[in-house]
């Protein structure tokens, strides 16, 4: 791979009018805000952000749901990242219940392996991790074990962003993480210039100069910048397991109305893993109330500056919104790391 001034060098050579592009991964973020990368791009390049935060894509009413297992007197595990996020009756970590932050599926099978209570994984995240939560539902959990499933798949959110046209997109850099388990095959039928980007400053910088291309070329397809990690088809294993475990169902998310087959539920035949259906909880449309532009953030059409509670009543300790809760999520990342002005 050139070098990161080498590539900064073609960028600002071949960048001659406004470009937009989209990444769709809160990792890309950190990676473009720690390391200060807005600050070397050509004036007129810009990189905003889409819903690529598993915690702040996550609706409300699931966050409401989650609160209900509590109340109904269940172990919930999650990761630590959901624990602040407001729901209408308050968050995780003010509930008061026996709410416990674990690393993965498999450490809250090992709670509920050593308890006669009923334990509840409230399972998010993207495509890159179904396929643990799949091997664990398959590998036949304890009766007192379930999962509540609020997995999104990528590429349907993607088509809902491209027919909107809100943003006014000139592409995307793909999210690597979520590639290496789906592959990029599936992105090809977008007629929109795509990258997939690996996560250090050189990988975005080569996945922009390859958008940049792609537009002056009048070209559209997907180019793969992260060889190293991801291949067209992904990883066939993992595929074949989440195809085995869950169906696509049609799902909210924050920001967002219901996309069509963008989120993952059980089949019928693991139906004794669903929370949902195992407390017969139902996830409710909960409307914004706040001054929170979370939702616009996600959508790539607002900066987290651009909201007028950014830093002041809307901070980790006291988010307001999510996006200033998870370690992906714009706000919090921005609150880390905009005072440099990047």
């Amino acid at each position: 791979m050139a070098t990161g001034d080498k590539l900064k060098a073609a960028l600002h050579e071949i960048v001659d009018r406004n470009y937009t592009f989209m990444h769709i991964c809160g990792t890309h973020e950190a990676a473009i805000a720690r390391s200060g990368l807005r600050s070397v791009l050509p004036e007129g390049l810009h990189i905003v952000m889409g819903p690529g935060c598993p915690v702040c894509i996550t609706p409300q009413g699931e966050i409401d749901a989650a609160l209900e297992f509590v109340e109904k007197g269940c172990i919930v595990a999650t990761y630590g990242d959901l624990l602040r996020v407001p729901g209408t009756k308050g968050t995780l970590e003010s509930c008061g219940g026996d709410v416990r932050v674990v690393q993965g599926i498999h450490k809250a099978v090992e709670i509920a392996e050593k308890t006669d209570k009923e334990v509840v994984f409230i399972s998010v995240g993207f495509e890159t991790t179904v396929p643990t939560v799949a091997a664990t539902i398959l590998s036949h959990p304890p009766e007192n074990f379930s999962i509540l499933s609020c997995h999104r798949l990528v590429p349907p959110a993607m088509q809902w962003l491209l027919e909107q046209g809100e943003a006014s997109l000139d592409g995307f850099l793909l999210p690597g993480h979520v590639c290496v388990v789906a592959g990029y095959e599936e992105y090809e039928q977008f007629p929109v210039p795509q990258v997939v980007g690996g996560f250090e400053p050189e990988d975005i910088l080569l996945g922009l100069l390859m958008l940049v291309k792609q537009v002056k070329e009048g070209r559209h397809e997907v180019e793969n910048a992260y060889p190293r990690a991801v291949c067209r088809e992904g990883n066939p294993k993992a595929k074949a397991l989440i195809s085995e475990v869950f169906d696509t169902v049609d799902v909210e998310w924050r920001g967002f109305p219901v996309i069509p087959k963008s989120g993952l539920c059980l089949k019928d035949k693991f139906s004794q893993y669903d929370a949902r259906k195992k407390f017969d909880i139902e996830i409710k449309h909960v409307e914004k109330v706040s001054g929170c532009i979370c939702d616009r953030v996600l959508r790539g059409i607002a900066q987290p500056t651009d909201c007028k509670l950014f830093g002041k009543v809307c901070t980790p300790r006291t988010p307001v919104g999510p996006c200033m809760v998870s370690h992906e999520g714009a706000c919090k990342i921005w609150n880390l790391y905009h005072v440099r002005h990047l």
